[in-house]
C-alpha cells in the first residue's frame, strides 16, 4: 500500500536537503544560479525525481542548462549519500535531476496574453473609428399605410 502524505513528506525533506547541499558543500560553480523548485518520490520512495530551474547571472545572459545538468549529474552520488544520512530511510531513493519548464511555460504564456492584449487594443482602435458598410439602419422600417 502506497502512502501518499509520507511520500509527499519525503520529498519536501529531499528538496531541502538537496538545496542546501547545494548551496553550502557542492562547490562547483556552475550550480551556483541552480534553484531546486519540487521534488517527486514514487510510491515505493525508491526513486525520486528533483526539479530545478537555471537563472543566467543576468536578465539578458541565457542560462547555462547543459553545464549545470551535468554538474548535477557529477554531484549526485554526494547529494544521494547526504539524502541517506539526513532522512534515515531504509532505503535511500534514487536522484534523478529533470529542468524545470515551469518558468519557460509560464513566460512563454505571457508573451501570448501580451500580443493579445496588443491585438485587442488594436482591434478595440479600428472598431472606434469603424463605420457600418451598408446602410447606417440595416433594419427594415414597418410600411406606413395611407389610412385615406
Amino acid at each position: 500500500m502506497v502512502d501518499q502524505a509520507r511520500a509527499r513528506k519525503l520529498a519536501k525533506r529531499i528538496s531541502q536537503i538537496v538545496a542546501e547541499a547545494l548551496e553550502h558543500e557542492v562547490k562547483d560553480p556552475r550550480l551556483a544560479m541552480v534553484t531546486i523548485t519540487d521534488t517527486r518520490v514514487t510510491g515505493d520512495l525508491r526513486e525520486a525525481t528533483v526539479f530545478y530551474t537555471v537563472m543566467g547571472a543576468s536578465l539578458e545572459e541565457e542560462p547555462d542548462t547543459a553545464g549545470a545538468a551535468a554538474a548535477l549529474q557529477s554531484a549526485s552520488g554526494v547529494l544521494r549519500s547526504r539524502v541517506g544520512q539526513q532522512t534515515g530511510v531504509r532505503h535511500t531513493p534514487s536522484l534523478a535531476f529533470v529542468l524545470d519548464a515551469v518558468p519557460d511555460t509560464a513566460r512563454r504564456m505571457e508573451e501570448l496574453l501580451a500580443r493579445t492584449r496588443a491585438s485587442d487594443e488594436e482591434v478595440a482602435r479600428l472598431a472606434a473609428t469603424a463605420s457600418p458598410a451598408g446602410d447606417p439602419d440595416p433594419y427594415k422600417a414597418p410600411r406606413e399605410t395611407d389610412a385615406e
